[in-house]
Formats: structure tokens, sequence, C-alpha cells
């Protein structure tokens, strides 16, 4: 395997978050909540929006992009000074091997770089592996709860919870933005 980069995406880039975004949805189309048959109907325009609206960071392998993450703040976060991590997607063939990592590394960096002072990460409840990542990374669960929908709920089941994480990017490690909890 050759050395990983991350890089953000620009403007131009539009199409590159496209495919990394249908072929997530392809690959893992429980762990979101949008579907590829929803998403491949989106016009040009729309792709063009979305890359506006939050940052979009892509793992590259020798020019091949093998992993995806968003970090922004979200309509429904009041907060503003919370940034939020979402869409995290490594290619099946190099999880375990620091891809994600480096991703949310570049995240919190990222997050930090726009003046924010938290980053929340929401992670499935029964999501052992999600749950241990975060917290390996620095990030502390809250009691911040929603319920999680996926795709395949189509009848608007929900069949399990997430939790928010938080990692703080100031001095107070303990410190949890009170919108998340």
């Amino acid at each position: 395997m050759t050395d990983i980069t991350v890089r953000a995406l620009g403007d131009e880039d539009w199409q590159v978050y496209r495919d990394v975004r249908l072929t997530a949805l392809r690959e893992a189309p429980d762990a979101f909540a949008a579907s590829v048959s929803q998403e491949e109907k989106f016009d040009d325009e729309l792709w063009q929006a979305r890359l506006k609206r939050s940052r979009r960071l892509v793992a590259e392998d020798g020019g091949k992009v093998v992993g995806v993450v968003s970090v922004g703040s979200k309509p429904e976060n009041n907060d503003d000074r919370v940034s939020e991590l979402f869409g995290l997607w490594v290619d099946p063939e190099l999880r375990g091997k620091g891809v994600a990592w480096k991703l949310v590394d570049a995240g919190v960096r990222q997050a930090r770089q726009d003046n924010f002072d938290f980053v929340l990460y929401w992670v499935g409840t029964d999501n052992g592996r999600a749950v241990a990542f975060a917290s390996s990374f620095g990030f502390r669960p809250t009691d911040g709860r929603r319920p999680m929908q996926s795709s395949s709920s189509d009848d608007g089941d929900v069949s399990e919870n997430e939790m928010a994480m938080v990692y703080p990017l100031g001095d107070d490690p303990g410190a949890v933005p009170s919108s998340v909890l």
C-alpha cells in the first residue's frame, strides 16, 4: 500500500465527491440515512451545492479515492461553536489500516482551523467498533442520543440509537457543549 494522503475537495471537485459518496452508499447502504437510488437522481447543481455546504475530505491511495469524511456545521445544530464530523466511509479493503484515523484527524484539524471549539461525531450505540475507534481518537461519549435511521428502514422504523461523542478543541478536555447534553 502506498502512502495514504488526505485532501480537502474544492468546488471544482464536486464529481469526485459525488463518485465516492455513491460508492459509499452502494457498499454500506445501512450506514447512511440516504440511499444510492435517491442520490443517483441528484442533478449536478445539487452535488455542487453540497460541496459548498460542508468541507469534504477524501483519502487517496496512489490517486484512487479510498475514503471520505465531511466536516462542518449542520442546520439542526444551533451551537455555532460545534462542528460535526459525518459521512465517514473507508473502502473495505483498507479498513483497519489507519485510513479512518487520517480522515478523522484531518477533519478535526479542519474544524480547529475553522475556529470551532468542539467536534461532534454521532456513533451508533450498538456499533462497538465505531465507539472504540472514536474513543481511541479522543472523542468522549455524552448523554446526547437520537434515533438512527438508515436508508433500509423505509417505513421509518428506527432500530438503533446514536450517541453524540465530542472532541474538545480547547484547553479543557472534559468540556462538553450544552447543546449535546
